[in-house]
């Protein structure tokens, strides 16, 4: 008989596994399939992605970089022929424009790595100085008048500069740094506080401008002041009435103007019309129309050989269009609309009232100048003779501009977690803030005040 007698009812095996435990099993949710849960995580990463402290950082930098470098692109594919036209090398235009690209980039950095205090600081000379050049434009003899608007001053040689595109920047920072002053001491709430000086100083700016007879311009430098007033916090009723003033004024100069009373007429202009008077506006059209979805090809326009008025200026856009299809056009609009996202990220994230009044303006003036140039390429607005931000060839254009996108960089770095997590990038070696270096023996030396080991 065995030792151990068996329990009536039980296998031996049974018998040998009494005493162990069995592993727990954890019941797992069965993993999602089919697209849409492709779509879900797409989704979860995207938000996750959109939350990281860089994200505004990396997308104003990247955004902005692309939007130059293919502005490049197209400015000496556009101009190639007009510079052909005027005796000069096919390069001229674009010669020009890259050497602009390479002051802005300087400008850009300079902004990035500037801090707040400074930017501040610069705000009432800028304004000054900005002032000072567009009072010259009207001495005669100083100002010279380019299509009919006198805006420009001429540097020597084949170089002018436009004084009222630095008239952005400058109501931008001036105005940025007294609402904030404004703000730290609650006078925002008085309608006093907030109207003066901020719009007497932004119609002087106007006066100045109109009197060269720049009416794009004009409506950017008005652009800009809605949006500082609308950050500002403005009652309904006080942004109406503005507005309201505004408008009237536009439309008497409207009135007034026969030339931009040809322009308005133009809206949805299917044909060139009487005395060829919507000539640029339908060409535009018709560049984007021959494009389709994907372009004739780099440098294969047809519209660029003389038909189309000011390709590389302020049509460029129907020459990318044209070239590079519904592709290439909804690609430049994707990279606005990233920089104006990033843009808006930052403003409503500070807790600096200057950094929000400032990172807001340049928000507005780069958007809406945007929004202007291309709805007057689509046909849907008049044309207004302003420039697309970071793309059209004009270096007076590009340099305020490219210093605001320095703004921009140097406001996202500022957050706290931006600056957290910049500061755990920061490589490991080499020479570092603590003091503490690295040697060729593989060993850290604590460097001494004697410079001793």
């Amino acid at each position: 008989m065995p030792a151990k007698q068996m329990l009536p009812g039980r296998r031996p095996s049974a018998v040998r596994a009494q005493g162990r435990k069995r592993p727990v099993v954890s019941a797992k949710r069965p993993a999602a399939r089919g697209p849409l849960a492709g779509i879900r995580r797409t989704q979860r990463k995207l938000r996750k992605a959109w939350d990281r402290p860089l994200t505004a950082y990396y997308l104003i930098f990247g955004s902005s970089l692309l939007i130059t470098v293919l502005g490049l692109v197209m400015v000496y594919s556009a101009s190639m022929i007009k510079a052909l036209q005027l005796g000069l090398g096919d390069a001229y235009f674009f010669k020009k424009q890259f050497l602009a690209a390479l002051i802005g980039t300087g400008l850009l950095l300079l902004a990035s790595r500037m801090p707040v205090k400074l930017h501040r600081a610069l705000s009432y000379p800028v304004l000054a100085g900005t002032l000072f050049l567009m009072v010259l434009v009207q001495v005669p003899g100083i100002g010279v008048a380019i299509n009919g608007n006198q805006n420009w001053i001429s540097l020597g040689g084949p170089f002018m500069l436009q004084p009222s595109e630095f008239g952005k920047l400058a109501l931008i920072l001036w105005g940025a740094d007294l609402l904030a002053r404004k703000s730290d001491k609650g006078l925002l709430s008085q309608w006093k506080h907030l109207l003066v000086p901020l719009v007497p100083v932004a119609f002087l700016l106007l006066g100045l401008i109109m009197l060269g007879g720049d009416m794009g311009t004009a409506m950017i430098l008005g652009a800009i002041l809605f949006g500082l007033l609308w950050l500002a916090g403005a009652p309904t009723r006080l942004f109406v009435g503005v507005l309201l003033f505004a408008g009237a004024i536009v439309a008497l100069l409207i009135k007034t103007s026969p030339h931009r009373m040809d322009r308005l007429e133009c809206l949805g202009a299917t044909d060139p019309g009487r005395n060829d008077l919507c000539w640029q506006a339908v060409h535009g059209i018709y560049a984007l129309a021959s494009g389709g979805w994907f372009g004739s090809g780099l440098g294969a326009s047809v519209e660029k050989w003389g038909q189309l008025p000011e390709a590389h200026t302020d049509f460029i856009f129907a020459i990318t269009g044209e070239e590079l299809g519904l592709a290439g056009t909804l690609s430049v609009l994707a990279l606005f609309a990233a920089l104006g996202y990033a843009g808006i990220r930052v403003a409503g994230r500070t807790e600096d009232p200057f950094v929000r009044f400032a990172a807001g303006g340049v928000t507005t003036w780069i958007t809406a100048q945007a929004v202007i140039n291309i709805g007057a390429v689509l046909g849907l607005l008049p044309i207004a003779g302003v420039p697309l931000p970071l793309f059209s060839y004009g270096g007076s254009a590009l340099l305020p501009t490219m210093f605001a996108v320095g703004l921009l960089i140097a406001f996202a770095r500022e957050e706290p977690a931006a600056r957290a997590a910049l500061a755990m990038r920061q490589p490991k070696t080499g020479w570092r803030r603590t003091g503490v270096r690295w040697k060729s023996m593989r060993r850290r030396v604590k460097k001494r005040p004697s410079g001793e080991r």
